[in-house]
C-alpha cells in the first residue's frame, strides 16, 4: 500500500513538471511570435517587402481587407507591384496568440491599420487572424485574413 502511495505520488509529480515546461514553452512560442509580428510590422512600415515576406510561408493564404484571396508569397510580390494608389504600410497589433504544441500551429488574432506613406493616421483598419507554423525551428505565417471594419 505505502509504495502504491509513493508510485502515485511520483507520477503526480512527473506529471506536474511535464506540465510546467509545456507551459514556459508554450510561453516562449508566444513570444517568438510576437516578435516576428513586430519585426514584420517594421519591414512594411519601411516597405522591405523582400524582408517582410521572410516571415511567411512559400505556399501563405491572405485575405485581403477587401475579400481578394492571393496564394503564394510570388501572387503576393505581384500583387504589390500592381497596386495603384498611394503607397501604403500596414501594422497588425495582435490582442491574443494561442499555441498548440502538438501541432506546431498557432493562432494569432488583433486589429490591423493601413497608413498612407508618409502619415502616421490610419486611413483604414479593421480584424485580422493569422495561422503560424513553426518550420524548422521558426515560427512563419501560413495563412492571414483581414476584414476591413469601420475606422
Amino acid at each position: 500500500m505505502k509504495k502504491t502511495k509513493h508510485i502515485v505520488i511520483l507520477i503526480s509529480i512527473i506529471g506536474f513538471i511535464f506540465c510546467m515546461q509545456n507551459v514556459e514553452a508554450q510561453e516562449s512560442d508566444k513570444q517568438e511570435i510576437f516578435f516576428q509580428r513586430s519585426a514584420s510590422n517594421e519591414a512594411l512600415r519601411v516597405f522591405d517587402e523582400e524582408l517582410n515576406s521572410t516571415f511567411l510561408t512559400d505556399d501563405v493564404l491572405i485575405t485581403t481587407g477587401a475579400g481578394t484571396l492571393i496564394s503564394g508569397k510570388k501572387e503576393l510580390m505581384k500583387y504589390i507591384q500592381e497596386s495603384s494608389g498611394p503607397r501604403m504600410y500596414w501594422i497588425r497589433t495582435p490582442d491574443e496568440v494561442l499555441v498548440n504544441p502538438r501541432t506546431m500551429l498557432a493562432w494569432e488574432t488583433g486589429t490591423w491599420k493601413g497608413y498612407v506613406e508618409g502619415s502616421d493616421e490610419a486611413v483604414v483598419g479593421g480584424k485580422y487572424s493569422a495561422q503560424w507554423t513553426k518550420v524548422s525551428g521558426t515560427w512563419l505565417i501560413q495563412s492571414q485574413l483581414f476584414v476591413t471594419l469601420e475606422n
